[in-house]
């Protein structure tokens, strides 16, 4: 399983793209930022496909780096609960924006927030490769109008649409 990972992050990382790095957000506040995420939509890397109830938690570490939890239920909203835990190392002079994020030492994955809201409820994390992108929001759902305003954005910044998938976000009361 590690090699599988290992091996997927090199081609990842290997990745080159001719379209122009994604702009950023200017600042973001690591605090604000901190707790959890729903993710709603993604280009799934190969560990988040048949997600569903994704969730991707983050939590500031003594040492500035951040403690990730990516939990989600495989196969269906009944399937195994399965969790992941990368550690998400802010980039200086990034304005916070950009992060490495480990699964497997050495390699760090490239994250860029390229969108946040005001109110730190919705966040889109791309990358330059145009490989991989999630969008994510405080709520386990979003309306249609706010989902296809961010797909649109999505597609603006180079990505095929097509390889887009929507999570399905389906919560009982106990959970």
């Amino acid at each position: 399983m590690k090699r599988s990972i290992l091996a997927s992050l090199c081609a990842v990382l290997s990745a080159c793209s001719s379209l122009p790095p994604i702009k950023t957000v200017d600042q973001v506040n690591l605090h604000q930022f901190m707790g959890d995420w729903y993710v709603i939509a993604c280009i799934p890397t190969f560990i988040e496909k048949d997600v569903h109830n994704g969730i991707e938690s983050y939590a500031l570490d003594s040492d500035g780096s951040i403690k990730t939890t990516f939990t989600f239920r495989k196969g269906s909203v009944n399937g195994e609960l399965k969790s992941y835990h990368p550690t998400g190392f802010v980039v200086p002079n990034t304005g916070n924006a950009i992060w490495g994020m480990q699964f497997i030492w050495p390699i760090k994955a490239e994250y860029r927030i390229v969108h946040l809201d005001a109110d730190y409820q919705t966040t889109i994390i791309a990358r330059n490769a145009r490989d991989y992108v999630w969008l994510m929001s405080r709520n386990p759902q979003l309306s249609d109008a706010q989902y296809n305003g961010f797909v649109a954005q999505i597609k603006g910044m180079g990505y095929d649409i097509n390889k887009l998938v929507k999570i399905p976000q389906e919560w009982r009361s106990e959970e």
